[in-house]
């Protein structure tokens, strides 16, 4: 899997003879793997029932990080060691494995004690290749972090690849995390952590699936130190300590793999995790030291920080001439607001749309007309408050980024800046990095809950899909026939997002390959005319999308028309019988299709659908299926509205089947039969 570039606050202390601790490694329970130690009847494990498609089986996994001594110092010590059986070729990416390692100008982890192997049975017999140091390699991604990359030899289908590491860090921040799930089955996961009581760490857990092994335990360890003292010309004094520690132990048995599903931001989630953040040092004869305990703290050190808030803090005066000419007509905040965005928005080119920190100078930003979201939103503050304004940046997590942890400040988890202006009757929330994007719109990956305020009160700014209303409007009218056609012509306003998708389609291809989609969309072979998409320049609305056809219904003596053409739910979106996971639409939508039928001359009506009416939970969405028949005209008016976008998983049973009555229905056709 990538590796993505995350940045961290390295922090090293002074040697620290005097407030040292120890831990001893525990027994595993619940494996007894041993490197190199593969039985013949690990090449037996079959796929389960549940998982038929799995292309590798995680046969255990055991990961555990404790502190230990180098004699002048402490180092956090994480060991993995993982065996994974290759059941087809689809599964042989396992055998390529990325190591994140990070670093600062003064010091970084060290990747140790690194073996691997492959495993194959031939004749009845385990053969063992194993991995020469010369495969590991060097894949640098930024300048906070090193990528080691290995791949076993000799893997083919049925193999079991087995490797161990140590990473040895001086960052005590950096406690990592461990997965117990992931897009493979897991036949044993396990991690341990031992903390002593010189740190207090924030546990972060998540996932749906019961542990076999959650245990707590205390106990006492003896470490011992150099202590050096300061001009002294003799040996050193050796220094023993003899902290309390907490071991935690977790451990899942068959854990079944966990796959995208509809509706959801990111699986990641809800995937089985616990998570750690360093909350506070507790060293010996100190008060209690926190660590960015509050959410004002961390937003103070970012204000600060050279790759963020700290480029606000400047004077940037080489942003004067070009801020007074911009708003030198305006008569209000919001048209300086309105013009200053404009021009960022459409002069300048995002070249990265997940990024926390910036890339460039804020000068250099200015001048070279491109940066990532960060470097133009950035900007797009530091010119509004050139302007006078009272803008900050406001950082989140997109959706597919996940959830930003609200109880505790972790701001490894924001991978996005916007710009939030007051302007006392009206706050705006701005981004600039897409060209197509309105004033005071924000893509829809942005609504993912709560965003900060890079402010001394680091205001939270909820940004829900909740509160995304998101409508759209269909009219179809059908008219005569002539040669086995029928004719009509069909007018939608689309919900903003996706006109701001069809935007995107008619600038990077064009509108002739926009109608090409919609012609394919048919059953049939459609034919269109008078094609136009109006208001693509108005950013700020919905498009209108315009057309004529013809459609093919044959000459028979019988006819069948289903009234919502195209836009019928063809399938219902939540196949799954069950669902673990929260059902999390992207907005609250309202979707209204309304369709007109005068009965071709010739023909009278033999079949009409009923109409329908259904509620969700009482006043939580509704469907309606309204057709009647006057005389030769047949009018339907069909409504999926759902007034919320999140669902829990004891909803998704009753949603599933709301859903499954819209697509019944909606397959209903007209039957017009020849007069005779």
């Amino acid at each position: 899997m990538p590796v993505n570039s995350m940045r961290y606050t390295f922090v090293l202390l002074a040697p620290i003879a005097s407030c040292l601790f120890a831990l001893s490694t525990t027994a595993q329970d619940g494996s007894k793997m041993k490197f190199g130690k593969v039985s013949k009847e690990e090449f037996a494990v079959k796929r389960s029932e549940k998982d038929t498609g799995a292309h590798a089986i995680i046969l255990s996994e055991i990961g555990s990080s404790i502190f230990e001594s180098d004699g002048n110092d402490l180092r956090l010590v994480y060991k993995v060691h993982r065996r994974i059986k290759v059941m087809d070729k689809n599964g042989y990416n396992v055998a390529t494995v990325l190591v994140p390692i990070y670093k600062s100008s003064s010091s970084e982890e060290k990747l140790l004690n690194l073996k691997a192997a492959a495993y194959n049975l031939e004749n009845g017999e385990v053969v063992e290749t194993k991995m020469e140091s010369k495969n590991v390699f060097n894949d640098k991604q930024d300048k906070n972090l090193l990528v080691k990359k290995f791949t076993l030899p000799a893997v083919k289908e049925g193999t079991i690849i087995e490797y161990v590491y140590t990473i040895s860090s001086p960052y005590y921040r950096h406690l990592r995390a461990w997965d117990f799930q992931g897009q493979y089955p897991r036949l044993w996961s396990e991690y341990s952590v031992a903390i002593p009581e010189y740190f207090d760490y924030m546990l972060i857990p998540q996932g749906y699936e019961p542990y076999v092994v959650k245990t707590k335990t205390f106990s006492r360890t003896t470490f011992t130190f150099r202590n050096e003292s300061s001009g002294s010309t003799g040996p050193s004094n050796l220094v023993t300590v003899t902290p309390s520690v907490t071991t935690y132990k977790w451990a899942l048995k068959d854990v079944p793999p966990i796959n995208e599903e509809s509706y959801i931001t990111t699986i990641d989630n809800y995937v089985n995790r616990v998570e750690f953040q360093l909350s506070a040092y507790n060293w010996p004869g100190e008060p209690r030291k926190p660590v960015q305990s509050t959410w004002e703290e961390l937003m103070k050190d970012l204000m600060k920080d050279e790759d963020l808030g700290g480029v606000l803090n400047a004077n940037n005066g080489f942003l004067s001439d070009q801020v007074a000419e911009l708003v030198k007509d305006a008569k209000t905040d919001k048209e300086k607001v309105q013009k200053i965005y404009t021009w960022v928005r459409d002069n300048y080119t995002c070249t990265d749309h997940s990024a926390l920190w910036m890339d460039k100078s804020l000068k250099t930003v200015f001048n070279s007309k491109n940066g990532n979201v960060s470097d133009i939103n950035m900007l797009l503050v530091a010119m509004l408050k050139k302007a006078g304004l009272f803008a900050t940046p406001l950082l989140l997590s997109t959706r597919n980024n996940g959830y930003v942890y609200q109880f505790y400040p972790l701001y490894t988890h924001f991978n996005y800046v916007i710009a939030g202006v007051n302007l006392g009757e009206e706050y705006i929330k701005l981004d600039a990095s897409r060209p197509l994007m309105g004033f005071g719109k924000l893509p829809a990956e942005c609504y993912n809950g709560a965003a900060r305020a890079m402010d001394d009160f680091a205001s939270p700014v909820i940004l829900g899909a909740d509160s995304l209303k998101e409508q759209q409007f269909t009219s179809v009218m059908l008219g005569k026939i002539e040669n086995g056609m029928i004719s009509g012509t069909f007018m939608q306003r689309p919900t903003y997002f996706g006109s701001y998708k069809i935007r995107t389609k008619v600038k990077e291809e064009s509108a002739d390959e926009f109608f090409k989609q919609i012609t394919k969309s048919y059953t049939g072979d459609i034919e269109l005319e008078n094609k136009s998409i109006e208001d693509l320049k108005e950013l700020e609305s919905p498009v209108m999308v315009k057309y004529d056809f013809k459609l093919p219904v044959g000459e028979g003596d019988v006819i069948y028309i289903n009234p919502l053409l195209s836009e019928a739910y063809k399938s219902n979106p939540f196949k799954a019988m069950e669902r673990k996971f929260p059902v999390e639409m992207n907005s609250v939508y309202d979707e209204v299709y309304s369709f007109n039928l005068d009965v071709p001359e010739g023909y009278v009506v033999d079949e009409l659908p009923k109409s329908a009416m259904a509620k969700y939970n009482e006043n939580e969405g509704q469907f309606q299926y309204l057709i009647q028949q006057t005389e030769n005209h047949i009018q339907l008016r069909c409504r999926v509205k759902l007034n919320k976008a999140n669902f829990d998983p004891e909803e998704y049973a009753t949603l599933r089947d709301f859903y499954d009555l819209v697509v019944k229905k909606e397959a209903e056709q007209i039957v017009l039969k020849k007069k005779k």
